[in-house]
């Protein structure tokens, strides 16, 4: 997920935060987990990887969104990051 999120980046996931257009989430697809950015249009939804090497996968079956990606750390203090959707469409 690099640039934003590189390896050994601790993210915190909120459960009760909806998710919504370009919204960094965790999904449960089929039993399988991914990390994305989620992506909907016109009734359709998708997880967006922001390595182009990874195609986005659009989520056509039942999924379930286990939580929004809500801050990101590397453990210092100075890189802490904190999203905040509240201005975006559900």
């Amino acid at each position: 997920m690099s640039p934003e999120f590189q390896d050994g980046h601790i993210i915190i996931v909120d459960p009760a935060v909806p998710a919504c257009h370009e919204a960094f989430v965790v999904v449960d697809y089929g039993g399988e987990i991914l990390f994305g950015q989620y992506h909907s249009s016109e009734g359709r939804r998708w997880i967006h990887y922001l390595n182009p090497a990874h195609e986005p996968v659009e989520l056509i079956s039942t999924f379930e969104v286990k939580g929004v990606v809500i801050q990101r750390s590397t453990g210092r203090r100075k890189d802490l990051k904190h999203y905040d959707y509240s201005a975006q469409q559900h």
